[in-house]
Order: C-alpha cells, then sequence, then structure tokens
C-alpha cells in the first residue's frame, strides 16, 4: 500500500480528487487531498497568503512517507515542499503541472511563454489580492471534456485565488530535483498548453514523461486513467 497525498491547483479545492482518491482506494491505497491556505477551513486572508505557507501546508500533510501529487499550480507548493521534507517524499508527480525553473515566479514563466490562453480569463478583487477565473471561460478552458454536469459542478466550486505565492519565485530546486519525479502531460489540455508542459519537462528522462489525452482536469473528466497513471513505477 502507498499513501498518496494530491494537492490542487489554483482556484480549486481538494473536492477536486475526490474521484481521484475513489479509484486509488480501490486499488488499495490510501490518499489524503488536501486544501491549501484561504479555502475549505482555512481562512487566512488572501493578503496575507505567501508560498511558504502554502508549502508548510504541504509538508504537515506528509506526515510519513508518501507520493506528493500536485496539479497545475501546485507544482510550486509541491516543489517548495520537497526543501522542508525531503525524507518524506517517495515520488513528486506533476499532473499539468508548473515546473518551477529556480529564481522565476509562476507569473514569470507564464509571461515567457508565447502562447497563454489564461490571459484575460480571470477578474482581480478590488485589493488586488486575488483572483476568480470568469465563469463563462472555466469551463471551455478547464473541463471541455467533463460531462456537462460534473463541469457545471466544477465551476460553480471556483474560489477566489491569492494572487501572492503566484508572484513568488523559488530561489533554487535542488531538492526536488534529487526526487523521483514523474509528469503527466496532458495533450488536450486549453489551460497550460501541452508543448508549454513539454518544454518544461524537455530535460527529463523521456521514462518519467507520461501523456494522457485529456483536458486541463484529468481528475474530473478520467479519474480512473489517471488514478492507473499515478500508481505506476511505484
Amino acid at each position: 500500500m502507498t499513501r498518496f497525498v494530491l494537492v490542487h491547483g489554483a482556484c480549486h479545492g481538494s473536492w477536486c480528487w475526490t474521484d481521484v482518491e475513489a479509484a486509488l482506494r480501490r486499488r488499495g491505497h490510501e490518499t489524503e487531498a488536501i486544501d491549501l491556505p484561504c479555502r475549505g477551513d482555512d481562512h487566512t486572508p488572501a493578503r496575507e497568503a505567501t508560498l511558504a505557507g502554502f508549502a508548510e501546508r504541504v509538508a504537515r500533510a506528509m506526515e510519513r512517507p508518501s507520493v506528493l501529487v500536485g496539479h497545475s499550480f501546485a507544482g510550486f507548493p509541491i516543489t517548495s515542499a520537497a526543501a522542508l521534507v525531503p525524507d518524506r517524499i517517495r515520488q513528486l508527480i506533476y499532473v499539468a503541472a508548473y515546473v518551477p525553473a529556480p529564481g522565476r515566479s509562476l507569473r514569470d514563466m507564464r509571461k515567457a511563454w508565447p502562447d497563454q490562453p489564461l490571459r484575460g480569463s480571470y477578474v482581480m478583487a478590488e485589493d488586488s489580492a486575488a483572483f476568480t477565473f470568469r465563469t463563462e471561460l472555466a469551463r471551455p478552458l478547464f473541463y471541455h471534456d467533463c460531462a456537462p454536469e460534473i463541469a457545471a459542478d466544477a465551476v460553480a466550486r471556483l474560489c477566489p485565488e491569492p494572487v501572492s505565492p503566484q508572484e513568488t519565485p523559488i530561489p533554487e530546486t535542488d531538492a526536488a530535483v534529487a526526487l523521483p519525479r514523474r509528469y503527466i502531460l496532458c495533450t488536450e489540455d486549453r489551460a497550460i498548453p501541452p508543448a508549454f508542459q513539454a518544454a518544461m519537462v524537455q530535460d527529463w528522462p523521456e521514462t518519467a514523461v507520461v501523456r494522457l489525452a485529456t483536458s486541463h482536469s484529468p481528475f474530473l473528466s478520467r479519474p480512473d486513467d489517471l488514478a492507473e497513471l499515478l500508481c505506476r513505477e511505484l
């Protein structure tokens, strides 16, 4: 049995992993999907959110050796957490996720890539401390291959996301690089272009990158297939 800790991306919460958790448990594994600060039972104000705080939340969930999985923006906090609890991470798995480049924030990385479908897809809060995705754009960007009722439920659950963690670079990523890592590249992703995903892992061994023909949200559209990929090479 393997323990999986699952970390959601921007504007999402632990709820998005429900079907994957069920699929992993059917395979005999243990799971914990966590909420990052500023959602769920955590009422941290967006203006007080930090990438360090997000990483500490992930590290607390790593109470014993586990596979650490991050989707989308969560590539940043799981990479940061690797420096805090490297001995408790059996493997890092990035699912259609940003792979931090040393010294560059997520915002820096996104601006540097010429094709950015997320541009114009969000609305800033009045104090500029958080953003939310435009509901009319969320479904085609994130859930285009999901059943209509699943996509509608996901859109209704989206929450504001703090800006500061996305503007914070990780000085160095040596701890994460030293760990076993895998990447699940979503080939029909309309949020993070597949070519951008491929560029972020271009120096990784070919065997560390697997492709899944889904949108940005395989945990909703193909949870069983995603669970099967997560279980490979344990």
